[in-house]
């Protein structure tokens, strides 16, 4: 069963940082609670590792499926084995005042058995985790630890 979860947040910086923070999936670990490590693979492919229950962790390799310069990034899960299986997108939008509006759209599938149990507990509540995900990555980018990070 595919579920979705979409939530929006605006970023006190202008669409360019925000946008190139965000392409930058190696920064996510400085943002994102579960994520302990993105390795880019090549120009459209990364690998996820993510922090699970008891001290486990699962991980995906993730494809770039569309990259709009400043308007919007699309994903999907390449995980042939069928543990993790997302797709989504971040939609920039310019706001007056150099702010940014981010509209992150996430769907998602779990795996049955003892597996999709461990999963499941990474997506027990996805639109919560996604709300601090993204208040996380507002602190990071308005309190410029972006530049730290990117460099």
């Amino acid at each position: 069963m595919t579920q979705q979860v979409s939530k929006t947040i605006t970023v006190k910086r202008d669409i360019s940082t925000v946008y190139n923070a965000w392409a930058n999936f190696e920064n996510f670990p400085y943002f994102m609670k579960y994520v302990e490590k993105v390795e880019k693979l090549g120009p459209k492919m990364s690998h996820w590792e993510v922090k699970g229950p008891l001290g486990t962790s699962v991980d995906w390799n993730a494809e770039t499926t569309r990259s709009d310069a400043n308007q919007r990034i699309g994903w999907n899960t390449k995980d042939h084995s069928g543990t993790v299986t997302t797709s989504g997108e971040v939609v920039f939008s310019e706001l007056p005042e150099g702010q940014t509006k981010v509209v992150v759209t996430m769907n998602y599938s779990l795996p049955a058995g003892k597996l999709g149990e461990v999963v499941a507990q990474l997506f027990s509540d996805p639109e919560k985790q996604l709300e601090e995900d993204l208040r996380n990555f507002k602190l990071y980018i308005e309190n410029g630890q972006h530049d730290i990070a990117a460099s």
